[in-house]
């Protein structure tokens, strides 16, 4: 009876990831390779070889344990004076979704071809009452059209609702910044007597711009410009290192096309590592 491969040890595998993500390495197949090409790498797996879906599968399903060791690591590494946050360098980079960007779908769009969509099932009825006295063209069934224009509109009205829950969370999100800018400004003309000066913050939009889009084939994804010009289909992958010792102290990825809420949690004292779920 042929045997299965033997299991590798959860330590093993542990130490691999805390490795690579130490060393710069975090896709699981270059892992998988670095246990045969590189010699700390088979040293640390001593000698054996997981595959790569053994070390997806693992990093998956204990990834808050994973995350909480890993803070103990940067705990050690400070003790040894081996980490020292005193500057910490962040730096983002546009990863490629697997997605084109002409499968986004804009939200004025979306309403555009639902009209259109509507006006074209309302003829196909019509003409399925006037069957009798109306010639229909050969092959056309009227059955299926509807079928097909009933299931691109559910995919649009799906569409469109998940466009206005982010337009909801955005709307909440910056509707906390505007009190907040709101009653600085009071207290601002409180403390000196005069009128405050400039214009008053502009008010969030509650509803979702026409421009809101979202893309039919990865929805987490976003629209971003890219280096060299031009816009795709991204995620925003970022990195925080420790200046002296080279740690990476944080690891994420973000759909913000920018890295100005980054840049401002990097500067956090109660900074802590985030492996990347990819």
């Amino acid at each position: 009876m042929a045997l299965g491969k033997r299991p590798t040890t959860p330590a093993f595998l542990l130490g691999i990831l805390i490795y690579g993500y130490a060393t710069g390495v975090f896709s699981s197949r270059k892992l998988e390779r670095a246990t045969y090409d590189s010699v700390a790498f088979r040293f640390i797996a001593a000698n054996d070889h997981p595959d790569h879906d053994t070390i997806a599968a693992f990093r998956r399903r204990f990834l808050p344990q994973i995350e909480k060791l890993f803070v103990q690591v940067l705990v050690l590494a400070r003790e040894m004076g081996v980490l020292k946050l005193g500057t910490v360098g962040l730096d983002g980079t546009k990863v490629h979704a697997n997605a084109s960007r002409h499968s986004a779908l804009s939200y004025d769009h979306a309403g555009k071809l639902e009209a259109q969509l509507q006006a074209e099932v309302a003829d196909l009825m019509a003409k399925a009452e006037a069957a009798d006295q109306v010639d229909i063209a050969d092959g056309m069934s009227i059955p299926d059209e509807l079928a097909r224009r009933e299931e691109r509109l559910s995919r649009l009205a799906e569409a469109r609702a998940k466009i206005e829950a982010r337009a909801k969370e955005r709307f909440e999100r910056e509707q906390a910044d505007h009190q907040a800018k709101l009653a600085a400004r009071d207290a601002k003309a409180a403390a000196t007597g005069k009128k405050p000066t400039g214009r008053e913050p502009k008010p969030p939009v509650a509803t979702p711009l026409p421009t809101d889009q979202i893309n039919l084939t990865d929805e987490e994804s976003r629209i971003m410009a890219v280096a060299g010009g031009g816009f795709e289909q991204c995620y925003n992958a970022q990195a925080a290192v420790a200046a002296g010792s080279l740690l990476v102290v944080v690891a994420d990825v973000v759909q913000a096309p920018n890295d100005k809420q980054q840049r401002k949690r990097s500067s956090d004292p109660t900074l802590r590592p985030v492996i990347a779920r990819g």
